[in-house]
């Protein structure tokens, strides 16, 4: 027979057996206790142990039932907690027999005897309590969702009467024993049975109550501790803390849930109990190697619900853990993607719901946040680089030596509608470095993020369309909890009831949103017309949205709905009201805004609960978009320059003062670039997604792109850095010269290629000085520049006379600003998006190549940085350093990977070999060296080198003289043999 089978096999049968013999002894001491129950002199505190004991034998029975269907990993899992409920359930049924006998009252006598040298824990509440800890852990994290809500809710208050009862041994004595300690260090002693103070650094004591035994040595056998961890709290009192707190919050993930729970009807845990016996969420839940699973399902399958349910029983998993190991802890963050909700529809807001979570359940990690925030403030969490700093901030949360076990959740990422692809980079690169990181995620099934998961081994699959059957009967428990409850405000009959009942529980199609939507409609119809009103509706969502596009068609507004949804289907950001009103000519009338908002409310009537589900279907799709999508692109796009053009101008916040600085510029109410905020982030989007170029090229030199850039291109870069978005604009030029073809347009071509040149070489200064647009950039721009002929009349009148410049642009495309000392080295990344630089200030940076953006400051060297370079795939830097060290870095997050030591002297050139390792061939003390041997010595003539590269077994070496030096190694040990 196969090991593993055999294995198997081996731990199937002690479950089989151990299981069985727990109940049996919990069952025996519930028996001994019944004969003697009316005995005279009862102890109260067994006759409270007692009444527990039902309580812990029916959850183990329903325990029972479920090993069968573990895996090998979840039956290894399990053993251990059950062995140790198995020896406390004995020792309780140990002191019952050898206590309660039916004629005698010297029970204190046998009870004192009988606990022994047990100490604290040895008396009955004190194992009554314990072996609550282990049913509780079997129930909501071995065997998670065994117990019902209300099973988990009587254990915590079981175990919190035993651990409140007072003692069942009165004359109980022990002195306790109080340690004070300051400085560095632990002070840790204890003798005999007592209280054990330990207080870790200094400052604030923050208490932690733990009950259980602590061994110190072995003069310690029963002393209770309290752990006073200075550097594991934080205090959340703090001025500065509080500030962080505030502005790291988008949102509370907790306040989130519970909004979505009460406006979908509240959550009932028999339509989520299914998923927590399922064995693929099994399997991830119980197999450590198994990090991440991905809940996947079409509209409507409950998805946000199931995962309210699995929150709702993970916060019971980490109170088991809590309860069962003080010195151990488990968290879990969670966060609810929302599309048409802009603070909670994006990766850098994900971060932040994440980590505000974290930092709340364990404050001693906010020190991550703290490290940045006390040095950028509220900017670091909303700037441009915002994405980059806090990946940092999570990663190193995530790997912080404090954090013991965590799991992350994170529902709707189809709602991601920024950063999604970043985000899901982030999880990959995280799931194997930071082992103790658990994640579920949700989304409906789409193909990206399927291919951006990259599924593997360390990733698990529920696919919701897979479990039909449990869908289906949670489905039902939902419709017979609904009707009933609309029966009982409707009065319906109860044969109205049922007959409503009957209809929608055989044409749900297993939908919740089917339900949900129908069960709206009935909320407003009358008793009368029930029958015919729900015969109605169609089965399935795609008939009915079928229906309500019909029903849309016949209305006397069919054109403006139609047009207002095919507005927000094609839109990149969810939009304000005011900024629908201007992207569609229907709508653009002066005194029309609150009659539009009335029709909108209409709409939302009709159509509002289906949400992005109904513009996906593939006929509501034709419906919208008779001449396809590239009609509402263009035309978006022809709104947004009209609206830009109507709104742009010189100094448009009033600025006045030429120098006035970016951080100090406040937005006026009402702010004149409300209405075109859009439109200057998007318009040339729209533009790129119209299908064919004489979109824009059909009118050659005259088009409406060469017409806006000519009049209205610095007002736009002006807005632009009002909105703190130059750059994105930077990337939009770039987009807008790259699909452009020269001999189509030459003259938009040029102009196109001169704005883009212009933005890119002033970038810094517009970033800072939004006005110095109209001053230095025009001033400093080459002669010829098409960009400071157009708008010279815009340069201030006193400056009356200007330098003489060059007549082109050189060529320097940019100049990056951030070192404070020599630049030593500098190199694109494979696919040419980013640059990163080395420099004598003792850092890396990381910077991106079409915009000249700063995306990381790589801290950790002692001396200056001569040489860096990307691995072949881009996801690491290396650094070679006068410090005598090369340095890992992850390119995306900036996280320092391992250090690499053992040069005796300054590392002046680093490489990747083209299969992405780090080549180990190297210079070091005269010698050539392969990782840590000297293989070769160098003459004096050939050191010491003033460059050296490697690849593949060869390095070159260059030298002051002229030489270059090529040396071929073959792979392997390199070893002296004998023949």
């Amino acid at each position: 027979m196969h090991k593993h089978a055999l294995l198997h096999m081996t731990l199937a049968t002690l479950l089989a057996t151990l299981l069985p013999r727990v109940i049996s002894i919990i069952e025996a001491t519930k028996t001994v206790y019944d004969a003697a129950k009316d005995a005279n002199g009862q102890p109260e505190a067994f006759r409270q142990v007692a009444a527990r004991l039902p309580l812990v034998t029916a959850i183990l029975h329903k325990a029972k039932e479920r090993t069968h269907t573990l895996d090998e990993t979840a039956q290894e899992a399990l053993e251990p907690t059950l062995e140790s409920c198995k020896t406390k359930a004995e020792k309780l049924e140990k002191i019952f027999r050898k206590v309660i006998w039916t004629d005698d009252n010297k029970w204190l006598d046998r009870y004192k005897k009988a606990v022994g040298t047990l100490g604290k824990q040895g008396r009955v509440e004190g194992l009554m309590e314990e072996i609550l800890k282990d049913v509780q852990v079997i129930a909501c994290e071995k065997l998670m969702g065994t117990a019902t809500n209300a099973e988990v809710k009587e254990i915590k208050e079981a175990m919190k009467q035993m651990r409140d009862m007072p003692s069942s041994l009165p004359d109980e004595t022990g002195d306790a024993l109080n340690q004070q300690h300051s400085g560095s260090g632990d002070n840790i002693g204890a003798t005999g049975e007592s209280v054990l103070n330990l207080h870790k650094g200094t400052g604030d004591q923050y208490h932690n109550e733990i009950a259980g035994d602590a061994q110190f040595g072995v003069n310690a056998p029963n002393s209770t501790v309290n752990i006073i961890n200075h550097h594991n709290q934080q205090h959340l009192s703090n001025p500065q803390t509080q500030n962080c707190l505030r502005d790291l919050r988008t949102t509370d993930p907790r306040v989130d849930k519970k909004r979505i729970e009460q406006t979908r009807g509240g959550l009932l845990e028999d339509l989520y109990r299914w998923i927590l016996q399922n064995s693929e969420f099994q399997r991830w839940h119980n197999d450590k190697q198994r990090r991440l699973i991905w809940i996947r399902g079409d509209p409507g399958k409950g998805k946000t619900m199931l995962l309210c349910g699995i929150v709702d029983k993970l916060e019971e998993t980490t109170a088991a853990t809590a309860a069962a190991s003080a010195l151990s802890s488990c968290l879990l963050s969670y966060f609810f993607c929302q599309a048409t909700d802009s603070s909670i529809n994006s990766a850098t807001a994900v971060l932040r719901g994440l980590i505000y979570l974290l930092a709340n359940q364990q404050p001693a990690l906010l020190k991550h946040v703290r490290e940045k925030y006390d040095n950028a403030g509220k900017e670091l969490f909303v700037d441009k680089n915002a994405w980059f700093a806090l990946s940092e901030i999570f990663t190193n949360m995530l790997q912080d030596p404090g954090l013991d076990s965590v799991y992350l959740i994170i529902d709707a990422l189809d709602e991601c509608v920024t950063g999604l692809p970043e985000l899901l980079q982030f999880i990959n690169e995280k799931l194997p470095v930071c082992p103790r990181v658990k994640w579920i995620i949700s989304s409906r099934n789409w193909p990206n993020i399927e291919e951006q998961l990259n599924i593997s081994d360390q990733k698990v699959q529920l696919r919701l369309e897979l479990n039909k059957d449990s869908i289906a009967a949670a489905v039902s428990t939902y419709i017979e909890y609904k009707v009933g409850a609309l029966a009982k405000r409707k009065k319906y009959s109860p044969g109205l009831e049922n007959w409503v009942r009957d209809y929608l529980s055989l044409n749900a199609d297993a939908t919740f949103l089917w339900v949900a939507l129908v069960l709206q409609q009935l909320e407003t119809i009358d008793r009368r017309n029930t029958r015919k009103k729900v015969e109605a509706f169609p089965p399935g969502l795609g008939p009915l949205y079928g229906q309500m596009m019909h029903q849309v068609d016949k209305s006397d507004d069919a054109d403006l709905c139609k047009r207002i949804l095919s507005i927000v289907a094609v839109v990149y950001r969810p939009i304000t009201l005011r900024e629908l009103v201007f992207l569609n000519d229907a709508l653009d009338e002066p005194d029309s805004l609150e009659d539009l908002s009335e029709k909108i409310e209409d709409l939302e009537q009709t159509i509002g609960q289906f949400g992005q589900g109904l513009l996906l279907q593939e006929n509501t799709s034709r419906e919208l978009f008779p001449s396809g999508k590239a009609e509402v692109h263009y035309s978006i796009f022809s709104r947004s320059q009209e609206v830009m053009s109507r709104t742009l101008r010189r100094d448009i916040y009033g600025l006045q003062a030429p120098g006035f600085p970016i951080d100090q510029v406040k937005p006026p109410n009402p702010d004149p670039l409300a209405v075109a905020r859009y439109s200057c982030l998007y318009w040339v989007d729209h533009l790129l997604d119209c299908t064919s170029k004489n979109s824009i090229n059909n009118h050659k030199d005259s088009s409406p792109v060469d017409k806006f850039l000519y009049k209205y291109y610095l007002y736009w870069l002006e807005a632009l850095s009002l909105m703190r978005s130059l750059s994105s604009g930077i990337v939009m030029i770039r987009n807008l010269e790259n699909w452009l073809q020269a001999n189509e347009s030459p003259n938009l071509y040029a102009f196109i290629r001169d704005p883009s040149r212009f933005a890119r070489y002033f970038q810094s200064l517009i970033e800072k000085t939004p006005l110095q647009l109209y001053c230095s950039a025009l001033v400093f721009a080459p002669d010829k520049s098409i960009v400071r002929r157009q708008f010279e009349k815009c340069i201030p009148l006193w400056i009356q006379s200007k330098p003489k410049m060059e007549a082109n642009w050189n060529a320097a495309l940019q100049t990056l600003e951030g070192h404070t000392d020599r630049v030593m080295s500098v190199a694109f990344s494979p696919d040419g998006r980013q640059v990163v630089s080395g420099s004598q200030d003792k850092t890396v940076r990381l910077w991106d190549a079409a915009t000249g953006a700063p995306l990381q400051t790589l801290e950790g060297h002692t001396g200056s940085v001569y040489s860096v370079a990307f691995s072949p795939d881009g996801r690491q830097v290396v650094s070679g350093s006068n410090d005598k060290t090369v340095r890992l870095w992850d390119a995306t997050t900036g996280a320092p990977l391992p250090t690499l030591e053992g040069h005796s002297d300054s590392v002046r050139s680093v490489a990747f070999s083209p299969d992405g390792r780090l080549e180990t061939l190297r210079v070091s003390g005269g010698w050539v060296v392969e990782g840590m041997s000297n293989i070769l010595w160098l003459p004096p003539i050939y050191l010491p080198p003033t460059c050296e590269a490697t690849c593949n077994g060869i390095i070159v070496l260059g030298h002051s003289s002229g030489r270059v030096l090529f040396l071929n190694f073959a792979p392997g040990a390199k070893f002296i043999i004998y023949n």
